[in-house]
């Protein structure tokens, strides 16, 4: 009860800063997006395996939602996020079926190398895509009605925090399941999975699938609220951001994708006001430091302590 109690009280909090402070919408939302899309990346590291092209599937529900304001520009913002992520889940159930067969390096190069397919197709088709300059994205109804600017991020910012609560709480229940088990169980005994007749490449299949929906929904708000879809969405840049993200905060609870967005957010904005030329280093000191003190992440890390004061 109490990580549901600080979920709520979190949400709440980044309401009430949106509410008082407005210009705190945008980045908010933007580091919602990211949380989010570790999220979908802490499902696969939950079976061992990384993907640096995760980024592909933000890219599809982006480009979704750029198309389909095109074509009907009066579609309400819940039918635009839904018809999107519906479009990325579709996506990673057909890319899943291949990638599944392959574990380790091979998994994530081939995702990478998927991912840099997109992008390049993104950035060449210049009249379907817009290439370099991307597809602008017009402000959608919601609920029919025609909101102003910053009503209308306000109510983003709404959607995406009960989105993603409702997300975390699915995921999580998805880990203490039986699939989840199973999706565990790929990371540490493979072959034992083969042995009580569950096949292990459905088993990554299906949370290849769930893992592709997260971080399309998480494409979805990033459209919406930048107003702009670009192939650097999808680059294998963001997919390592994503799982920077993730191993930062830690793979064993879905509060680590939160926990760690939060910290790259507030590392990535200090350092590049301080030093705007050396930021990226700083980012990647941070994430050794990491590696070596607290090598399952900062929430397990608190996992751990915890158990330990109840032993």
């Amino acid at each position: 009860m109490k990580i549901y109690t600080l979920s709520l009280v979190s949400a709440l909090l980044v309401l009430l800063c949106g509410y008082l402070v407005p210009w705190t919408i945008t980045p908010l939302i933007i580091g919602l997006t990211y949380a989010i899309a570790a999220l979908g990346i802490s499902v696969m590291l939950r079976a061992g395996q990384v993907s640096f092209g995760h980024a592909m599937y933000a890219s599809v529900a982006a480009y979704s939602i750029a198309f389909i304001t095109r074509l009907r520009p009066e579609t309400d913002v819940i039918v635009l996020i839904l018809c999107s992520v519906a479009i990325a889940t579709l996506f990673s159930a057909l890319i899943g079926m291949f990638v599944v067969r392959y574990r380790g390096i091979f998994f994530g190069m081939l995702n990478l190398a998927l991912s840099m397919v997109l992008f390049a197709l993104t950035t060449k088709f210049y009249d379907i895509t817009g290439g370099t300059d991307g597809i602008r994205v017009s402000r959608p109804t919601v609920a029919g009605i025609v909101l102003e600017r910053g009503a209308f991020e306000f109510t983003l910012m709404c959607i995406a925090l009960a989105g993603s609560l409702l997300i975390a709480w699915a995921v999580q229940r998805y880990f203490r399941s039986g699939n989840g088990q199973a999706l565990a169980a790929i990371k540490t005994n493979e072959t034992r999975l083969e042995y009580l007749g569950i096949s292990p490449r459905h088993v990554l299949w299906k949370g290849y699938i769930l893992s592709g929906a997260v971080v399309g929904f998480s494409g979805a708000i990033l459209a919406l609220i930048q107003g702009l879809v670009t192939p650097e969405i999808g680059t294998w840049l963001r997919s390592a951001e994503y799982v920077y993200i993730t191993i930062l905060g830690g793979a064993a609870h879905v509060s680590g994708a939160f926990i760690g967005a939060a910290i790259f957010e507030t590392v990535k904005l200090i350092s590049s006001a301080y030093f705007p030329g050396f930021w990226q280093a700083i980012l990647g000191l941070t994430l050794i430091l990491v590696i070596f003190v607290v090598p399952n992440g900062v929430v397990g890390q608190i996992m751990r302590k915890h158990k330990l004061k109840r032993a």
